[in-house]
């Protein structure tokens, strides 16, 4: 079968939005090359240090890169997709020049080419990630492995914006902690959250898509015990109170998840942890928080991301 590939040249902080509206087009799965990660020296499985080649990535910015079946519908679809690009500006995301290109490829080469740049890597000071197809022996012995398979779920768990999540858990995380993690996409935190010593982690996502594969990594994991996933928009209708409530996600929704009351679900001193945080948008985020009843107790950050903990003010 021919494929067309669908390249939209784009900024970080578009990633997932852009990612969505592939999905939503009907794309089987998509490729995430992002310039910050040549900056990056990555070590395989038998301890040696490799780059990434500059050829496979942009100058700067990410491309996003997604599949579609070449048929008589791919010509609607393609507009759709530019209508649904169009449509993402009115929520101020700034997509930068949202160049779209495209290429023809056979479905050999698309479904495994990307997985040779996705080896395992050291995060924060507990663990390692490694894709399940890779035969990993872990160098150090007191690192925890979370196994991930993206499958057509967004993210392998190594973006900066899940790092600082999973550095602000080995932080604020208590041992029978009550996590609820809002936007899980692969189940990398809540997965993480289990391994650190959770008592009881609630998995929400919207797309059902990320709630397979977050439940196919939770098994995988061996933490299924620990980690329940379910289908949800953000924290509409959670009940309980939390010791931590960790949300992954664009500015905008994290803005919505605090207005929306996420106060109300954490316990006395329990932490907020929000990543995905574009820094421009820092300082709106935490206003928002400010408003619903948080404060802002410690800020992380890499590169152009932030990570905000906060916990309630009174």
């Amino acid at each position: 079968m021919r494929w067309s590939e669908i390249c939209i040249h784009t900024t970080e902080e578009a990633i997932e939005s852009v990612t969505n509206v592939l999905y939503e087009a009907g794309a089987g799965g998509v490729v995430i090359e992002d310039s910050q990660d040549l900056q990056k020296t990555f070590q395989s499985d038998d301890g040696a240090e490799y780059s990434l080649d500059p050829a496979d990535y942009p100058i700067e910015g990410v491309n996003v890169k997604a599949y579609l079946p070449v048929n008589s519908f791919l010509g609607e679809t393609v507009e759709e997709i530019k209508q649904s690009l169009n449509n993402l500006l009115l929520y101020d995301i700034d997509m930068g020049d949202g160049r779209l290109t495209f290429s023809e490829h056979n479905e050999e080469e698309w479904a495994t080419a990307w997985k040779k740049y996705y080896k395992p890597v050291r995060v924060g000071e507990h663990f390692y990630i490694a894709p399940t197809w890779e035969e990993f022996q872990p160098d150090d012995p007191n690192r925890k492995v979370i196994e991930l398979d993206p499958g057509m779920a967004f993210g392998t768990g190594t973006h900066p914006t899940t790092v600082l999540c999973i550095e602000a858990l080995e932080k604020y995380l208590s041992e029978h902690a009550e996590v609820l993690d809002v936007g899980t996409g692969t189940g990398v935190l809540s997965i993480a959250a289990a391994k650190l010593g959770a008592a009881r982690v609630t998995a929400v996502d919207l797309d059902q898509v990320a709630v397979q594969s977050a439940k196919i990594n939770v098994k995988l994991n061996k933490v299924q015990d620990v980690v329940s996933v379910s289908r949800n928009n953000l924290s509409d209708n959670v009940e309980g109170k939390y010791t931590i409530v960790v949300a992954n996600l664009l500015a905008e929704l994290v803005i919505r998840l605090a207005e929306g009351g996420v106060a109300n679900l954490l316990q006395k001193d329990g932490k907020l942890i929000a990543s995905g945080i574009i820094r421009p948008k820092k300082d709106q985020v935490e206003e928002a928080l400010i408003k619903s009843g948080l404060r802002v107790i410690e800020e992380l950050d890499s590169g152009d991301w932030v990570a905000l903990v906060a916990e309630k003010a009174n």
